[in-house]
């Protein structure tokens, strides 16, 4: 029996970035002797166990073979006859195919990943990468936690995953695994790279066809020095994780503002007029479809719906404002308005020229909020209201508060 530390510790150990779970394969070794040792089995579809002390994933050398359709339709072999190099050969990028002997530190790299580490290249290990429709998703999710870091997809993988794209497999992809992988890259540092190589790729129409869509839809230029809707998307998405780094409601919410410009009319081009309703429905689509949470699902819905009311805020009437904050729900949830303010920002600065612009906009918002949510019914002298005319009151009481906080 001989244990090895693999995949995406020994990546990230060499990439020199903080370290992540270790997983271990342990190679010449069957089940029977994994338990005797006090490891216990947790995998269903292949042999993994858990360190008894450690509680780390100790998982058997094992090959896999192609047996139906989709991500799931493999048939596993984990016999003591299989190598280490078989049990590399089946993973999906070289970057991800380096073990490490943790007894002497040796690393054992068949494939080429430490090359690939030092030339920034996202490279597929072999032929089998075509097998498996999800690891098109994972060569875009690795792009948008690795592109910062200068690496780009060699040309024959993205030829394989446009082969992919092509064949129908994505249609197998389950959508909650979609959003599993889509909800990891809206926390990562530049989602771009996410919407770019799966449009590269051709597969972005089959896994998000909403985004898909935007791509090649014109906007005027004095406002959108980018043009093309989908550049203008792919630059939001960056802000908004530079701005709110980690958070995947921001993310989901800057992703999906402006979906609505997909459906104008060609002959309105390049206007958009009610393009903030139009993008309701593909939205809510977007959101059956994936099973999107409840959280992101309603931000992204107020952002959709209201984000150039928040760009011009400063010349909504105060009643407005307040039914801006009321529909916003930013009496039952104050939270929510910090984000609305940076996914607004993330919008405005979002574009070509603009991404070092000053955004006041987002603290007005914040501050109005501030100002209307410090009035409370039980502030007010209601004695002699009954029924709607204290939330009047209340109302009128919180313009007066906006207005006093311009």
């Amino acid at each position: 029996m001989k244990i090895y530390l693999v995949g995406g510790a020994v990546r990230d150990r060499l990439l020199q970035r903080p370290p992540g779970d270790r997983d271990w394969v342990v190679v010449g070794a069957t089940q029977a002797e994994m338990e005797a040792q006090g490891y216990k089995a947790v995998g269903k579809d292949f042999p993994v166990f858990l360190h008894p002390d450690s509680g780390e994933e100790y998982a058997l050398a094992r090959t896999e073979r192609k047996s139906g359709r989709g991500y799931r339709g493999f048939v596993v072999d984990a016999d003591p006859s299989v190598t280490l190099e078989d049990d590399l050969q089946r993973r999906d990028f070289t970057i991800n195919a380096i073990a490490c002997d943790e007894a002497t530190g040796t690393l054992v790299d068949p494939y080429g990943g430490v090359r690939d580490i030092e030339q920034r290249v996202l490279r597929h290990v072999g032929p089998a990468f075509i097998e498996d429709p999800l690891r098109v998703l994972r060569a875009a999710r690795f792009m948008a936690r690795f592109a910062p870091l200068g690496f780009t997809v060699a040309p024959e993988t993205l030829q394989l995953m446009r082969q992919i794209a092509e064949s129908g497999e994505l249609d197998a992809l389950v959508p909650e695994r979609v959003w599993q992988e889509l909800r990891r890259v809206l926390g990562s540092a530049q989602p771009s790279a996410f919407l770019r190589t799966l449009h590269d790729a051709g597969a972005l129409g089959a896994v998000l066809p909403e985004l898909e869509a935007l791509y090649g839809v014109p906007q005027r230029a004095e406002y959108h020095p980018e043009v093309d809707t989908g550049v203008h998307q792919e630059m939001v998405s960056d802000k908004a994780a530079q701005l709110a780094p980690g958070d995947d409601q921001v993310g989901f919410a800057a992703l999906t503002h402006d979906l609505g410009k997909a459906l104008t009319p060609q002959a309105e081009w390049p206007r958009h007029v009610m393009h903030e309703q139009r993008g309701l429905a593909p939205l809510r689509a977007l959101c059956e479809r994936l099973k999107v949470p409840l959280d992101h699902r309603q931000l992204a819905e107020a952002v959709c719906r209201d984000h150039l009311n928040v760009h011009r805020i400063d010349e909504l009437r105060d009643a407005t404002v307040l039914e801006l904050l009321g529909r916003f729900d930013g009496f039952r949830r104050p939270e929510r308005i910090a984000r609305i303010a940076v996914c607004c920002e993330a919008d405005a600065r979002g574009r070509l020229g603009f991404e070092d612009r000053a955004y006041p906009q987002g603290e007005t918002l914040k501050r109005l909020h501030q100002a209307a949510l410090s009035v409370q019914a039980r502030d007010l002298d209601v004695t002699h209201l009954k029924g709607p005319a204290i939330g009047e009151a209340l109302a009128r009481a919180r313009i007066k508060a906006i207005a006093a906080a311009r």
